[in-house]
């Protein structure tokens, strides 16, 4: 039969009378050959499939194999051998070469031969070692294609183990050596055809083989991060994107961005190819992942990457618009790309020249697809424009090209604009993703934004941060009420404790919004601060008022209260611990607020002609601060002088500015006591005008500190003039000195820097954007109260007056306001002293309380209307040991607030220190970037500080309360714990679904 066959191939018979011999051929492998014809007949079919002249000898070859092997099973076994193999495999046949494809289809015809016979185990073997060995030679994309269609319909040649995952980073590395020089359509689909069937190939390992997808990964970005010039990773690795699952999103690129071994060369030259990925027809998710990388470095504050990255792909990313098959994905990328870069228009002005072009062709392309298309980039040009105001001559021929196209309302482009900056952190992909696998590294719980509510999320996370107040909430028995203080334990237990990587927190927003705060809207989070803790002060007040009442029941006195709410319930379900440590004097009598956050002021105003003192102490649960205004004769020459062009008047510089002499008066700023006054009017004549006046800026200039503007609030003033105060004893208007001092510190000092002045011309709060200088620790000065007895053992025989009064430092003092704690709890003490005059309570001089810093919560925008909240925060307590001792002394003396010299070891240096909490994100963060942000982000600044008072006499055992230690986190109570546990349950669950 072989020498028939042989004859006939090379005979000149027609193709019809080959064929019907070939027939016969076939027909006779049902008959019984001997061995030596049946290796002579494999021996015939090899040549003529792997040395065939044509299409028809291999078709014959093919044919007559099949038959026989289908037959003679045994001495095909015998002929299709380990030995043969490994001779095909290394060496050829013939003169066809080994890397032909040929060899490669000819193995995977024998193999579906052979799949039944006892010897295949042997040649899957083999062929687990050479695939390995021909995978690393790097094959062209036809032999790889050919090899990966084998292995896909045999998984046992495929390397297992170790070797496995060497395959599979073996195979990446082989597409990214892919190329293609053609420019042919069919030639272009067939190249992209061989592509997709050597990434179906990894596909099917990485689900078959779960451990080999993660070293892939890494080999991925291996190749895409090399910054050997010599060598271009091919765009066909894109090809692999689809088939990665998007849960490993988020682990991946925490992974990537938070690895210090990836130098920020690598990772740019990463990110660049991923973008060149948009090109490539038939991937999917590229676009995804493009994106989730880019929030990732903004998220670790790698803004240089992303910078030179945007600078230099935005142009490519737009030219991908062209091309109807990717244009979807590419205006996903380019959208980001531009909405975060709101820093500075160059990125939007690369693109802007071509916007034109590309809008004229998608009106008139005819595709259906292009007139949603066209309406979705029109609104992103004109988010851009808005953002990027005062070029006309740049944008006036593109108003004019999408002039009849719908133009989204000013409110959804605010809106569209907050949401990707780079200031403003939002990750909505990372937010969903980071429901599905927990916490970030942080162990910290995000607070989900329920629409304009990150004024909420910034100060719960502050409050949160306090941990002292915090562990004194969470040890509260407040078992079965409904109080706002519930509630607040309630979230506080949550944000410690919950499996989620965010919480909405929508019971609390319910409970603690002020009535006039309109949901959905943005709000000022100072406001709402100072309102829920008037709420839970005045709460625990009324609580104990009715248990009094308890206590001693009156005829026809109910002993339940209404909460604000409307809910009724027992007071005393809000019991305090019982066994509470011995206290200071008028201590117990506090509420939880006031332990934490109140403090006192005394305001004393001094008649210069009797000396007299009139004194009033006021409560106060936070401080606010002004900047410190012009001198008065630049007020009034500068405000006066409206012929200033208005681009030099009204535009601010981002730099920092003189801050001694830069920012219009404060929309707050109260009349000091004493009917009118020519500063106070002065500061309205200047807030008119605040639109039309800006100073320049002087080089060299230093910002405004935080201990500046305190000692700005505390510095006497001179009441003379228009402005003298009616003194009683004299029956008169005197030349006076009105003094402020602290005589209460709270042990949280919050700070408020009033950075918004209302500009009357326009009836709007504009922001005062100077950058200020935010030290780790600060010292306050404070003069406690004492008794006379008392002050005559720490001072002597005195014949002056006991109430010291520091001498002003300048008479051009403009008033400055005090936002108390909303509830006027006010002690108004008219004393008119004489020199020789006794006194049953006096001031000591000042003495420095330290303070360190524990949070920062930032406003990013414009105006008091707009922008975002987010907050830096750290876990301070009474007695961290961590804190380098401030002094050896109990306390220092001082009539200033002076921030502390460096230490060896400054608080919260460590890049993990520090927590940015920003709506569903947590992340590590450093105190220098606390410092710096505003210098990055010149509409992002400092708004709100907390400060934790240092009290060195306390030791390293803390406070306690119901004789538990401070120190450590309180146990949760089994209400509370039995709540986090069934939602724990429930989170598990749905995220396994």
């Amino acid at each position: 039969m072989d020498k028939i066959l042989e004859a006939l191939i090379g005979s000149s018979h027609p193709l019809h009378v080959k064929r019907a011999i070939v027939k016969k051929v076939v027909e006779a492998a049902e008959k019984a050959v001997s061995e030596v014809q049946c290796q002579a007949l494999y021996q015939l079919t090899a040549r003529l499939i792997l040395l065939g002249e044509d299409s028809f000898q291999r078709q014959v070859g093919y044919q007559v194999l099949e038959a026989y092997a289908r037959y003679h099973r045994a001495e095909f076994e015998q002929f299709f051998s380990r030995d043969f193999i490994l001779s095909l495999l290394q060496n050829g046949y013939g003169h066809v070469d080994r890397k032909d494809v040929i060899i490669i289809d000819y193995i995977h015809c024998c193999l579906r031969l052979l799949i039944s016979c006892p010897s295949v185990l042997e040649i899957f073997s083999i062929l687990r070692v050479e695939v390995l060995r021909i995978v690393c030679e790097r094959p062209e994309p036809q032999l790889c294609a050919r090899l990966s269609t084998m292995l896909s319909d045999f998984m046992q040649c495929i390397p297992k183990d170790k070797s496995g995952g060497l395959f599979c980073q073996q195979l990446v590395r082989t597409i990214g050596y892919f190329h293609c020089s053609t420019s042919q359509e069919n030639e272009l689909r067939e190249y992209v055809s061989q592509v997709t069937k050597v990434s179906t190939l990894l596909q099917n390992i990485w689900k078959a083989e779960p451990p080999t997808l993660l070293p892939s990964l890494q080999e991925v970005f291996a190749i895409i991060s090399s910054t050997d010039p010599s060598f271009e990773p091919s765009i066909a690795l894109a090809s692999l994107v689809q088939h990665i699952p998007l849960q490993m999103i988020t682990v991946l690129i925490r992974s990537l961005t938070t690895d210090q071994n990836v130098k920020d060369a690598s990772m740019t030259r990463a990110l660049c190819r991923m973008i060149d990925w948009l090109s490539w027809p038939l991937a999917q998710h590229v676009e995804t992942w493009v994106i989730a990388l880019l929030k990732g470095l903004a998220a670790v504050q790698k803004f240089t990457i992303l910078i030179d990255v945007t600078l230099l792909k935005i142009e490519l990313v737009f030219n991908r618009l062209w091309y109807p098959i990717v244009r979807q994905g590419a205006l996903t990328v380019l959208s980001h790309m531009l909405l975060s870069f709101q820093h500075s228009p160059e990125a939007f002005h690369l693109v802007v020249p071509h916007i034109v072009h590309l809008v004229q062709s998608l009106k008139s392309d005819g595709l259906p697809n292009s007139k949603a298309f066209l309406v979705q980039f029109t609104e992103l040009i004109l988010c851009m424009m808005y953002q990027f105001s005062g070029f006309p001559d740049l944008y006036e021929s593109i108003l004019e090209a999408i002039k009849e196209l719908p133009k989204p309302s000013e409110e959804k482009i605010k809106l569209i604009l907050n949401q990707s900056a780079w200031t403003s952190q939002s990750n909505s992909l990372a937010s969903g993703l980071l429901r599905l696998t927990g916490k970030s590294e942080t162990g910290k719980t995000g607070l989900i934004n329920l629409g304009n509510t990150c004024y909420m999320n910034s100060i719960i996370q502050t409050l949160f941060m306090a941990t002292d107040f915090r562990r004194s909430v969470l040890s509260l028995n407040l078992n079965g009420s409904y109080t706002l203080m519930k509630r607040l334990q309630l979230l506080f237990a949550f944000l410690a404790h919950t499996q989620r990587a965010a919480y909405a927190p929508r019971n609390f927003f319910e409970a603690s919004r002020p009535p006039w705060f309109t949901p959905g809207t943005q709000q000022d989070c100072s406001e709402y601060l100072r309102f829920l803790l008037d709420r839970l002060d005045e709460e625990e007040k009324t609580i104990r008022a009715f248990k009094m009442e308890k206590t001693n029941p009156n005829p026809g006195v109910n002993s339940s209260y209404s909460d604000t709410n409307g809910v009724v319930q027992d007071a005393s379900s809000m019991d305090r611990p019982s066994a509470e440590p011995p206290a200071e004097k008028g201590d117990k009598e506090k509420t939880l607020i006031e332990k934490m956050f109140g403090g006192k002021l005394s305001t004393s105003i001094r008649c210069m002609e009797c000396n007299s003192i009139s004194q009033k102490l006021e409560p106060f649960t936070d401080l606010s601060l002004a900047f410190r205004p012009l001198a008065k004769t630049q007020q009034l020459e500068l405000s006066c002088s409206p012929s200033a062009p208005e681009n030099e008047c009204s535009s601010r510089s981002s730099g920092s500015t003189p801050w001694s002499d830069k920012s219009p008066i404060p929309v707050e700023a109260e009349e000091p006591a004493g009917g009118n006054n020519e500063s106070t009017a002065l500061q309205k004549h200047v807030a008119t005008n605040v639109n039309t006046f800006e100073p320049e800026k002087q080089d060299g200039s230093l910002p405004p500190s935080v201990p500046d503007l305190i000692n700005y609030f505390l510095e006497p003033e001179i009441l003379d003039e228009d402005n003298k105060y009616y003194c009683e004893k004299c029956a008169s208007l005197q030349n006076a000195v009105k003094t402020m001092h602290v005589v209460d510190d709270p042990e949280y000092l919050i700070l408020t820097l009033l950075r918004f002045s209302y500009d009357a011309k326009s009836h709007v709060r504009r922001k005062i954007l100077d950058n200020v200088a935010i030290p780790p620790y600060l010292q306050l000065p404070v003069h406690h109260r004492i008794a006379k007895s008392a002050a005559s053992s720490v001072s002597g025989s005195r014949s002056s007056s006991p109430l010291q009064v520091d001498s002003p430092e300048s008479e051009e003092n403009l008033a400055k306001k005090l936002k108390p704690s909303g509830k006027e709890e006010e002690v108004e003490v008219e004393v008119e002293v004489e020199e020789e005059d006794e006194v049953e309570e006096m001031t000591m001089g000042a003495q420095s309380v330290t303070y360190v810093l524990s949070s920062v919560v930032m406003h990013s925008g414009m105006s008091s209307e707009s922008g975002h909240y987010y907050s830096y925060g750290r876990n301070v307590t009474s007695s961290d040991s961590s804190l380098p001792p401030i002094s050896s002394s109990p306390a220092t003396t001082s009539s200033t607030c002076t921030s502390v010299a460096k230490q060896d070891r400054d608080v919260g240096q460590s890049a993990r220190d520090w927590f940015l909490f920003n709506d569903s994100r947590v992340t590590f963060t450093s105190f220098q970037s606390v410092q710096n942000v505003t210098c990055r982000f010149p509409k992002d600044t400092a708004y709100v500080l907390f400060y934790k008072k240092q009290d060195l006499r306390k030791g390293v055992n803390g406070s306690t309360i119901n004789g538990m230690r401070l120190n450590a986190e309180p146990p949760l109570q089994k209400e509370l714990m039995d709540a986090i546990t069934k939602d724990n349950k429930l989170y598990l669950q749905v995220s396994h679904l």
